[in-house]
Order: C-alpha cells, then sequence, then structure tokens
C-alpha cells in the first residue's frame, strides 16, 4: 500500500503533539494524514477519546491506516474493538510508537485511569509497535505485554527516549523509513 492510496489518522498522546514533533511535521508532508482532534488534550476520558478514534475511521474515505504515539497508541489499542464494531475492514494497519505504560497513566491525576488497563482482545488489523528500551513512560517489558495482548510485531528501538522532538526526534527520518516499509506490507 501507498501513503496515497490510504487516509492517513494522526492519533497524538496526552497534551497533542506540538510542532516540532515526528506526527506533526509527518502530517504536513503526507498529503492524505490528518490529525484526530480531541475534544481534551489536558484531561483525556477513555470512553470519549476511542469513540473519537472509531468515529474518524468511520469518517474516513479511503483505507485507513492510524499512526499513534503516547496515550494516543494505547488509545487506539483499545479502540480496536470499536472500529471493527463501526467500520469492519476499514483499517488496514496501525503504526503504535512509543505508548505510555500503565506505571506512567496512574501517575497523571488528569489521565483517565481506563487508559492503563490492557485491551481485552487483539487488533483485527496488522499493527507494529515500536518501543525505546529507555522510554520514560513505558518501561520496555510494559510495551512487550502490550504488543502480545493486541497481537502487534514489537520493534526495538533501542535508547531512544519518548521517541518525541524533545528526545531528538524531530522530523524522525528513520520512524518515516520504518513506516513506508509498513505500508508495503499492507
Amino acid at each position: 500500500m501507498r501513503s496515497s492510496e490510504a487516509d492517513i489518522l494522526i492519533v497524538p498522546g496526552w497534551l497533542n503533539s506540538g510542532p516540532d514533533h515526528w506526527q506533526t511535521r509527518w502530517e504536513a508532508k503526507l498529503p492524505t494524514a490528518r490529525r484526530i482532534v480531541q475534544d481534551d488534550w489536558e484531561k483525556p476520558e477513555f470512553n470519549a477519546w476511542i469513540s473519537r478514534i472509531a468515529d474518524e475511521v468511520a469518517r474516513a474515505e479511503r483505507p485507513v491506516v492510524l499512526v499513534a504515539h503516547s496515550l494516543g497508541a494505547v488509545a487506539t489499542a483499545h479502540a480496536g474493538a470499536l472500529i471493527e464494531d463501526r467500520a469492519p475492514g476499514k483499517v488496514k494497519g496501525a503504526f503504535l510508537v512509543a505508548p505510555a505504560a500503565a506505571s506512567a497513566i496512574a501517575g497523571l491525576a488528569d489521565v483517565d485511569p481506563a487508559f492503563a488497563v490492557l485491551p481485552e482482545r487483539p487488533l483485527a488489523f496488522p499493527a507494529l509497535l515500536i518501543a525505546s528500551r529507555d522510554d520514560p513512560y513505558a518501561p520496555f517489558e510494559e510495551s512487550q505485554r502490550l504488543s502480545e495482548a493486541i497481537g502487534a510485531t514489537l520493534v526495538d528501538a533501542g535508547a531512544s527516549g519518548h521517541i518525541t522532538d524533545e528526545s531528538g526526534h524531530g522530523p524522525w527520518p528513520e520512524g518515516l523509513m520504518r513506516f513506508a516499509g509498513f505500508l508495503k506490507t499492507l
């Protein structure tokens, strides 16, 4: 699959992705990409976030590839069942980067604790989960458990921090190459 053949839905995490974040840069670079906008970036509510993801997938005009980061990756993993209920077969793949771990979510008073629970069933579409060995918001072992729970292929990103502009991943060209490779498998 080529990026031009899909609606690429960008799913940011808690507080959204700023202007220098790789998600924002990819959104500007990829013509078929658009951001899923949540009503409240500062106080994420579980049902509202996963419902918004499923609604945006259903609204898409082409096959969908989700590109999610941090809490957005966790929300995407949870939204999988709802997506299949509302738009079966529409999502062709999910590219999940640095998913926030249950331990990190528990430490954020403004984030709905429902995000910290592992999804109950595997995703109905292929997923690639990229995890760092020194992510302050996700111990690698927790990322491994999430990838197993949702049936995602785990990619070890080594010591890459939280994979944001703050960890030196502004445009993240290596990630874009990995994403292009993932698209070719869909």
